[in-house]
């Protein structure tokens, strides 16, 4: 071996030179596999590089047949090459013919050389290629060597990385959400809780730039420094007055200083420093090694040791480096949610933890210290959130659910409300509404009013029982396929539903099909920009215009519903002949039913919602066909004043307290009564105790609302007297105001009503 590899750096150097000039990817690479062949006295020198679909393709060489670039692959696994990468680790044989693993490739011309060493190329603890040498002699190549062609490979993977010579989308396997649009990810429940917030990138990984060491003392004594700096700062951490105390978190951060005060730990790094590497470089170069065999390891308790190793690595980085950390921003938002790879206990303590909310790894199990630092500090916590760092943005609205793993990345409007439902429900459950849980929503003349929720998660459905609902009055089917990144399946759906109509029991449960468009957009689903999309293709229409998307919903809410009652209403009608089709689909799914002789619901009511003005004047055709109405307020309301609820300028302009809308929904309401179809208003006013009194004053007798507007409706309804309150309205009606929301709070003061 020349004595250019006993002191690598000046292979190191001609290396950097080579991969910063100009010319194409392709030529530099194979400069690069000549230099390295040169220098290591080896007659062949291959690069693979790692493709999609785990194959390795071979890019460069010096020494096989050059044809053979570009179309030589192995799947990882496959051949010697591919054994170095399954299992990260190098390869050094005297007879790799011999080897049981060994693949032949005849258009290599490989079959002259006996001897081979191989080394994995690792980024992050990953394995992106392989890097190979060989000679036609039976050789044993020394450990320096093989710590070269390892320092080689390191230094070539940051070569390769920071001078793109690589399309990033065609060594990925993973596809970014489309910017802006809703993403929906599944982890581990790491720490209980619901967080509302805004990322926060912890950014754990500092890039290392400088490589190759100028003066391997100098180095040394860098990165001595630094480790007996980090040392301090965890003493330091541990004798804070909020961390002295005993506890389980205490333990786990004096298992950290375990760690950072391992010697083996330090002489390794200096090991590598000795090879020609900076200090920064050293501690990418063990970490990296240490990653690449923590993550085959099959116990968890040692792959969970990974993220304080990970963590420490990463604080000695910053040391050197005077990087800083996310944690010590001014910016921190009062709803930070971290968002990390992995993260050890140190780094979530660097935090402000009065601005903190959530805690999300993309890797971390619950019994990871830092899961378990995360329950010391009441943080809802999700770990195993493969990819989320591919889907999101600093900044970035965020839900974290540590009580079923879930995140909810850019929600969309319905999941912020239902997930604002839940965390305020957890908040304040205020004790006179429990004492009124299970007593009827029945008025002091004994008129009952039926008090349902609004849901569309399953995270809604415990809500419907604490809050002592009589059923759910509106099931958005939507929401389960916004938050998904494709479309569910028939199966997804059924066991949706399935779970619904299990937790409601013997209450009624009226499922919504699917209302998308508008401000609704599925992100799989290209919809084509429209000057107004909540006048556009939405709702009924799509289903109209697809009835394949709502045979499917049909048929899953069919069979989920077999042996029990099923209520569906179909969004958005607008004219008596958009009902009359998608009933007929309906009946299309249950004569199929009966023709395989397939389990049905007991019964079935079909209805409509009332969220377009026009149908109200075609009742007398409509109402004979329907077996209920539903009024959906939010958007009536919308379309009733050609308001944009969006608008924030003139979203508050108008009042459904206003003499025009009570009028309406007061036609809505006589004519129901005239056809005796059951009739129900869900939406936001339901929920309001001014609002819902004007509507049980109006004539209705079932509303829906949010889960947390029960108790106080309930308490509402339980002090007013309606035959009162109907006589004072009739002199509502005419009134020429643009509200008279004056007149029913004056009117709620003066008859004790509880709003």
């Amino acid at each position: 071996m020349r004595r250019d590899v006993g002191n690598p750096r000046v292979l190191l150097r001609r290396l950097r030179e080579a991969m910063a000039e100009p010319g194409s990817p392709q030529k530099r690479l194979d400069k690069t596999v000549v230099l390295i062949a040169q220098n290591m006295v080896t007659e062949v020198c291959s690069l693979y590089l790692l493709r999609k679909g785990n194959l390795l393709e071979l890019f460069a060489t010096q020494g096989l047949n050059p044809s053979a670039v570009h179309q030589t692959r192995l799947r990882v696994g496959e051949g010697l090459v591919g054994d170095i990468a399954q299992h990260a680790r190098p390869l050094n044989l005297t007879d790799a013919q011999a080897h049981p693993a060994f693949a032949y490739r005849p258009e290599t011309g490989e079959e002259i050389y006996k001897s081979l060493m191989g080394v994995p190329i690792l980024r992050g603890g990953r394995v992106i290629g392989v890097l190979v040498v060989q000679n036609r002699t039976m050789r044993h190549y020394s450990e320096e060597e093989v710590e070269a062609l390892e320092t080689v490979a390191m230094v070539l993977a940051e070569l390769i990385g920071a001078a793109d010579l690589l399309d990033a989308d065609e060594f990925s396997e993973v596809a970014a959400s489309q910017p802006g649009q809703p993403h929906y990810l599944a982890g581990t429940s790491l720490s209980e809780g619901i967080a509302l917030g805004h990322a926060v990138l912890h950014e754990p990984r500092v890039h290392v730039t400088h490589l190759i060491a100028e003066d391997v003392d100098q180095e040394i004594a860098r990165l001595e420094s630094a480790v007996y700096e980090l040392r301090s700062s965890i003493d330091r951490m541990l004798s804070t007055s909020d961390l002295s105390h005993a506890g389980e978190h205490r333990e786990v951060l004096q298992a950290y200083r375990m760690f950072a005060n391992d010697r083996g730990w330090l002489k390794r790094m200096v090991d590598v420093v000795r090879t020609g590497l900076t200090a920064e470089a050293a501690v990418e170069r063990v970490q990296n090694d240490t990653r690449a065999r923590m993550l085959r390891q099959t116990d968890p308790y040692l792959r969970d040791r990974l993220h304080d190793l990970d963590d420490l690595a990463n604080r000695l980085l910053r040391v050197l480096t005077g990087v800083g950390l996310s944690s010590v921003s001014a910016l921190l938002p009062d709803d930070a949610i971290v968002i990390a790879r992995n993260m050890g206990p140190a780094e979530l303590l660097d935090y402000d933890k009065s601005k903190l909310r959530g805690l999300v790894l993309e890797e971390g199990a619950a019994n990871a210290h830092v899961a378990i630092v995360a329950r010391a500090l009441g943080l809802s916590a999700v770990g195993r959130a493969d990819g989320v760092l591919d889907h999101i943005e600093d900044g970035d609205a965020i839900i974290v659910d540590g009580d079923t793993g879930e995140l909810y990345i850019r929600p969309s409007q319905e999941v912020v409300e239902a997930y604002s439902e839940k965390a305020r429900f957890r908040a304040r459950r205020q004790e006179q509404y429990k004492a009124i849980r299970h007593e009827e929503p029945r008025t002091l003349d004994g008129v009952r009013v039926d008090l349902n929720v609004n849901a569309g998660l399953l995270v809604d459905l415990p809500h419907m029982e604490e809050s002592g609902a009589d059923g759910i009055g509106l099931f958005r089917t939507e929401l389960q396929f916004m938050i998904a990144s494709t479309l569910p399946s028939q199966k997804d759906q059924q066991e949706l539903y399935q779970a619904v109509l299990d937790a409601a029991g013997d209450k009624p449960v009226v499922f919504r099909t699917l209302d998308i468009g508008g401000d609704k957009v599925l992100p799989y689903m290209k919809v084509a920009n429209e000057e107004n999309p909540a006048l556009g293709w939405r709702a009924i229409r799509i289903a109209l215009d697809r009835p394949a998307l709502l045979r499917h919903q049909l048929r899953a809410l069919l069979a989920a519903a077999a042996g029990r009652e099923l209520r569906l209403m179909f969004p958005m009608v607008t004219e008596v002949s958009e009902f009359v089709r998608a009933r007929q689909l309906v009946d299309k799914e249950i004569r199929r039913l009966e023709k395989f002789d397939k389990p049905r619901p007991t019964s079935l009511m079909v209805g409509t919602m009332l969220e377009v003005p026009s149908l109200a004047w075609q009742f007398d055709t409509l109402l004979p066909l329907v077996d209920f109405v539903s009024v959906g307020s939010n958007d009536l309301l919308q379309f009733f004043f050609a308001s944009d609820r969006g608008n924030a300028r003139v979203a508050q302009r108008y009042d459904l307290l206003s003499p025009a809308a009570l009028n309406f929904l007061r036609h809505v309401v006589l004519a129901c009564e005239k056809h005796e179809v059951p009739l129900t208003l869900c939406g936001e006013v339901a929920g309001k105790p001014l609002e819902a009194m004007a509507l049980i004053g109006l004539g209705f007798r079932r509303i829906s609302m949010s889960p947390a507007a029960v108790g106080p409706v309930k308490m509402m309804v339980r002090s007013l007297d309606t035959r009162t309150l109907s006589s004072f309205m009739e002199a509502l009606y005419a009134r020429p105001d643009a509200t008279v929301r004056a007149e029913l709070l004056r009117f709620a003061e003066e008859n004790d009503i509880q709003l």
